[in-house]
């Protein structure tokens, strides 16, 4: 492509920031952007010609209720944000269907495993006649990090203190706690291996106490502490049996459920460290193994690297179909003069 690729940009928190350094030190003129806004004001419409691709760099219902819309108008969109394929059934069919009908791409590599390969694996292992079986994993880097790093000796709720500083949970970490994060993520998996999976059909177990969860956003400091006694009676019990807590999800022949569980060292899941996810992979070609992608799955920084990743696939991909354009022309118009002359 010869003229920018203009961008418009949608979240200025963490996640977007990180985007907006990435592409400063990208420093490429085929991208340019043209919109940046934030959740301070109501959300803007977008003037379909302001923008050929948006960046959803927020957790907005507001935002992600536009991708249809946008994907509908030829304008390609780029999400960190679950809430396209990751919210109502009826929504992701509508995202699909708009990227069908007008070809604009949707690029969702930073929703789940902050753009580790795992939708591009499911979606590979489909195109190629596999039949997913199940899948499994630990889908949340804030989670795995904090059950990592909880052994008793700092209270959990420290942790959770601590987590939130470092950009690794969402601004409000109940949405982490509640595994509400990590149903999403499962949602957008499961719908990637093929299986028209509803939002109300997986079987959540949320860590947040009931005060917490009651308590106003500028209380939940404060109520951070109720998390602490069970979570220890629950470090207890594991210890007992000589294995450690995960916050596994799973979908398996048509049951998808989300919840903490306790698995000895060699499983497949308790692998890693840090804020890896680790997903396991059953299908037809992977029947007695599983296939296991295992990564850094939170932090601003690689999130935004899954997105500027996706941008690049989208500029690329439109650079291709314009050369092959022009190619086309070109062949078209040599074969009118050749025709010419030879008459």
């Amino acid at each position: 492509m010869s003229a920018p690729l203009p961008i418009a940009l949608y979240g200025t928190g963490q996640v977007g920031r990180a985007v907006l350094a990435r592409l400063e030190r990208f420093a490429d003129a085929s991208l340019v952007v043209v919109h940046v806004e934030n959740s301070r004001h109501e959300w803007s419409d977008l003037d379909a010609d302001a923008a050929q691709i948006v960046l959803d760099a927020t957790a907005s219902d507001t935002v992600a209720a536009r991708h249809a819309e946008w994907l509908a108008r030829g304008v390609h969109v780029v999400t960190a944000n679950k809430l396209g394929r990751g919210a109502s059934l009826a929504r992701a069919d509508a995202i699909e269907q708009a990227c069908i009908a007008s070809g604009a791409r949707y690029g969702d590599a930073a929703t789940v495993g902050a753009g580790l390969p795992l939708l591009r694996s499911l979606r590979a292992l489909r195109a190629g006649g596999d039949a997913i079986h199940g899948v499994a994993g630990v889908l949340s880097g804030s989670l795995a990090w904090l059950f990592a790093h909880f052994d008793g000796r700092v209270p959990f709720s420290t942790l959770v203190r601590e987590a939130r500083a470092a950009g690794y949970t969402e601004p409000d970490p109940r949405i982490d706690l509640s595994g509400e994060d990590v149903r999403r993520k499962l949602l957008i998996l499961a719908r990637a291996a093929g299986v028209a999976l509803e939002a109300d059909t997986v079987q959540v177990e949320s860590l947040v106490p009931d005060a917490l969860a009651a308590a106003d956003l500028d209380a939940i400091d404060e109520q951070l502490a109720t998390l602490d006694a069970p979570m220890q009676s629950l470090l207890d019990a594991a210890r007992e049996t000589g294995a450690r807590l995960h916050f596994v999800a799973r979908w398996h022949d048509g049951v998808a459920r989300v919840g903490l569980e306790t698995l000895v060292a060699g499983h497949p899941l308790a692998a890693g460290g840090g804020t890896d996810n680790r997903v396991a992979i059953r299908s037809a070609r992977y029947a007695g193994q599983p296939l296991v992608i295992q990564g850094p799955g939170a932090g601003a920084d690689v999130t935004a690297a899954a997105m500027l990743d996706d941008v690049l696939a989208i500029r690329d991909a439109l650079r291709g179909a314009q050369a092959i354009r022009s190619v086309a022309t070109s062949s078209k118009n040599a074969s009118i003069g050749w025709g010419r002359l030879i008459a």
